[in-house]
């Protein structure tokens, strides 16, 4: 058994905007004091987008300065807050691969499982994945058809019901993205963020899990809403941090949702042990 961390939606700043600078700061050395106190530790942490808020080459030195101390090797993925230039100028090697064309997007083979890191950026807000990189993807795909697959987006290709943040489901780069994935029975699981708070549906017959952020969270309303019409809504609380854990285990791939900090244990397991339920 092995298992891999998400991380996603950091949102890293400088001293320009102090307040999320301290806030998602200590969210973030949270969440990664609790990743390295799992067990077991997981071989690799991917961060999977929105890596930094404004893409400034600053703001990826301060994120690069905050996983240095890291013990387990750290993989990127690039998010619609990240720009590509600026990112790669700060980051290199395992971590930060980039395809023929330039885009963020490598695959890693960990054990008897493979990560595939996919870049969707395409301007603040957006998702996209165009020919180009749909075409690298399933190269990558054909290159391990029987290796059990977890495929990294930043946006996710589902609705969460979260109606001012979700994609159209009719836009082109959903339904090519479809006709690559669909019928590869290698892919178990495709892990997003982007929306700042766990879900989980069907894509093209795989699973989605969309992971909370380790910044703050979507508020849960899903009711209508008029995208030109400002309603006076919450749109975003200080939940905890959060982040997912990828288990392998053989041909199987399971997620789970995590929360960061410090909890009372409520059971040890002594002798006799007995069952809650």
């Amino acid at each position: 058994m092995l298992t891999i961390a998400q991380i996603t939606d950091l949102h890293i700043t400088t001293d320009k905007d102090p307040l999320n600078q301290r806030r998602n700061e200590e969210r973030l050395r949270q969440v990664m004091k609790t990743i390295h106190g799992l067990r077991p530790r997981p071989v690799a942490i991917i961060a999977s987008g929105d890596l930094v808020d404004r893409g400034e080459v600053e703001e990826y030195l301060e994120l690069k300065r905050l996983m240095a101390d890291s013990e387990i090797q750290i993989y990127y993925a690039l998010g619609n807050h990240d720009l590509r230039a600026p990112f790669l100028e700060v980051f290199s090697g395992p971590g930060a691969q980039t395809d023929p064309n330039g885009y963020v997007q490598y695959a890693v083979d960990f054990g008897c499982m493979r990560m595939v890191v996919c870049d969707t950026l395409e301007g603040e807000n957006h998702g996209d994945y165009d020919e180009a990189r749909a075409a690298w993807l399933s190269a990558t795909l054909d290159e391990a058809p029987e290796r059990p697959t977890a495929v990294i987006l930043h946006h996710p290709p589902i609705p969460s019901g979260i109606r001012w943040m979700d994609p159209n489901p009719q836009s082109p780069w959903l339904l090519r993205l479809a006709e690559v994935l669909t019928g590869r029975n290698q892919v178990k699981v495709l892990m997003c963020g982007h929306i700042h708070r766990a879900f989980c549906g069907l894509f093209a017959g795989h699973m989605v899990a969309a992971a909370p952020a380790t910044s703050i969270q979507l508020t849960l309303d899903l009711t209508e809403v008029d995208m030109e019409v400002p309603d006076g809504r919450e749109i975003l609380v200080e939940e905890p941090p959060a982040f997912a854990l990828l288990m392998s285990n053989g041909p199987d791939l399971t997620t789970h949702v995590c929360l960061a900090g410090e909890y009372t244990p409520a059971v040890t397991y002594n002798f006799p042990f007995r069952k809650l339920a």
